[in-house]
C-alpha cells in the first residue's frame, strides 16, 4: 500500500474530499495539522488512516517529526502533499529529506516559486514577460522605473497571492514604498495593461494534461486586495487556443508532472512596446497547485464532473477518464465587501439566481482579502447571462 502524507488537510475546507478519493483508491492517507483532531470535519477524519496533530505547522521541526514517525510506522512515504501555495516550499523540503520523488525538491525551487527565477522559464517556452528588477534600494529602483515608465508593480519575490502588492505610480510612491517596506526582497516589474486568464490543469506523470481548464478574472487582484474592492472571477466553458498553448508550452518549460497547476497569463488589452500587440499572452506567474480558494469546486459546477477524483486517480493511477460529451457552463464567482450598500440585497440575489446558484456563504478569514467577506457562485449558460449576473451582484 502506498502512503500519501497531506499536510494541512482541513485548508481549504473542502480538501478532505482529496483524501477521500486517495483512500477509495487505495492509498494510506496520513494527515499532519495543527488542528485538533476532534475539530476535523467528520468527513475528513474518515478519510484519513491516521492524523498527527502538530503544536504549530509554522515549526518545521514538528513536522519533520511527524513524518519521521509516519516513515518509522508505516515504512517509505511514496507522496508528500499540501496543493497550497502557503506550503510549496516546506512540501519540497521534506521531499528532500524524505527523498520523496513523485514531486519537486528544494532545488526546484528558485524557478517556481521566485518570481524572478520563473522568467527564464517562461522564455524557454517562448513566451515574454515583463521586464524586472530586483529591488535594492532607492536609486536602483528609482533609476529602472524611469527605464520603464511609471506605474509599476512591485512585489515579493517569494509572496503568496497579492499579498503586498503595490502599484507605484510616481517617485514619491517609491520613497514612500522604500520607506515602510519589510525585509523581503521585492520584485519591481514594468506594469502590464492587460487581465489575467489562466490555464488551469491536472498533468500526468508523463507531462501531459488529463484534465484542463481555465478561468479568467476581469478585475485587477491587486487593486481586489489593497482597494477593498469586489472580487469576481469565472471558469471559462472552453480554454481559449492561445491560453491553451501558452499553458502546455509553459508545463514543457517547467517539466511539470504528476501535479495539479494553476498558471497565469496576462492577455494584452492594449498593444504595448516590448510585450506584443493588443491579444497576445504574457507570463505572468506558475502556481504548482489548485487555483485556490472554490475553485475546484466551480471546475465541478462548470464541467459536471469531479476533479477530486480526477487528481486522485492521477496519484494512483496516473491516469482518468474525463467525458467528452459532458455538459459545460460558466462557473462564475462574486466576493461582496462587508460595508458596502449593493442595489441588490441577499434575498434578491437570491430569488433571481436561486437556480442557478451551487454556492453562498461567508468566507474565511483567511481569504477574504482576496476573495471578498460574502461569496455568491452560480453557474451560468451564455456571455449575456454571465454579465448580467455580475452587474446585478455588484451594482452599489
Amino acid at each position: 500500500m502506498k502512503n500519501f502524507v497531506f499536510i494541512s488537510p482541513n485548508f481549504p475546507a473542502s480538501y478532505w474530499k482529496f483524501c477521500a478519493e486517495l483512500k477509495i483508491n487505495g492509498l494510506r492517507v496520513l494527515g499532519i495539522g495543527d488542528c485538533p483532531y476532534e475539530e476535523l470535519k467528520q468527513e475528513l477524519r474518515d478519510s484519513l488512516d491516521e492524523y498527527y496533530k502538530v503544536g504549530n505547522l509554522e515549526n518545521y521541526d514538528e513536522v519533520f517529526k511527524a513524518v519521521a514517525f509516519f516513515s518509522f510506522k508505516y515504512g517509505k512515504i511514496d507522496w508528500l502533499e499540501s496543493n497550497n501555495e502557503y506550503w510549496l516550499m516546506r512540501d519540497a523540503k521534506l521531499r528532500t529529506e524524505f527523498n520523496i520523488t513523485t514531486g519537486f525538491k528544494d532545488d526546484d525551487m528558485d524557478r517556481i516559486k521566485l518570481k524572478s527565477g520563473m522568467k527564464a522559464y517562461y522564455a524557454k517556452a517562448g513566451l515574454p514577460t515583463a521586464r524586472y528588477h530586483l529591488v535594492k534600494g532607492y536609486a536602483d529602483a528609482a533609476e529602472f522605473a524611469h527605464k520603464v515608465g511609471y506605474p509599476v508593480v512591485v512585489k515579493p519575490d517569494n509572496g503568496v497571492g497579492a499579498n503586498n502588492t503595490y502599484r507605484l505610480k510616481c517617485d514619491d510612491d517609491l520613497h514612500f514604498f522604500i520607506d515602510h517596506k519589510d525585509d523581503n526582497v521585492y520584485i519591481m516589474e514594468e506594469y502590464v495593461k492587460g487581465h489575467v486568464e489562466t490555464f488551469d490543469a491536472i498533468i500526468d506523470g508523463k507531462g501531459k494534461p488529463i484534465f484542463e481548464s481555465g478561468n479568467v478574472t476581469p478585475l485587477s487582484l491587486m487593486d481586489v486586495v489593497n482597494n477593498g474592492e469586489d472580487s469576481i472571477y469565472y471558469i471559462v466553458k472552453e480554454v481559449s487556443p492561445k491560453i491553451r498553448d501558452a499553458g502546455l508550452r509553459t508545463v514543457e518549460a517547467f517539466g511539470v508532472k504528476s501535479r495539479f497547476v494553476h498558471l497565469e497569463f496576462f492577455v494584452l488589452d492594449a498593444d504595448q512596446e516590448g510585450l506584443g500587440k493588443t491579444g497576445d499572452v504574457i507570463g505572468l506567474e506558475v502556481n504548482m497547485r489548485p487555483a485556490g480558494g472554490f475553485t475546484p469546486d466551480m471546475y465541478n459546477f462548470a464541467y459536471e464532473l469531479d476533479v477530486y477524483k480526477l487528481w486522485a486517480d492521477m496519484i494512483a493511477f496516473d491516469t482518468c477518464t474525463v467525458p467528452t460529451d459532458r455538459p459545460r457552463h460558466y462557473c462564475a464567482f462574486v466576493g461582496r465587501r462587508d460595508g458596502h450598500q449593493y442595489v441588490m440585497n441577499h434575498e434578491t440575489v437570491m430569488a433571481k439566481y436561486g437556480s442557478r446558484m451551487k454556492m453562498q456563504g461567508r468566507m474565511p478569514d483567511a481569504l477574504a482579502g482576496a476573495m471578498g467577506n460574502l461569496m455568491y457562485v452560480a453557474i451560468l449558460d451564455t456571455e449575456e447571462e454571465l454579465q448580467g449576473f455580475f452587474r446585478d451582484l455588484l451594482a452599489t
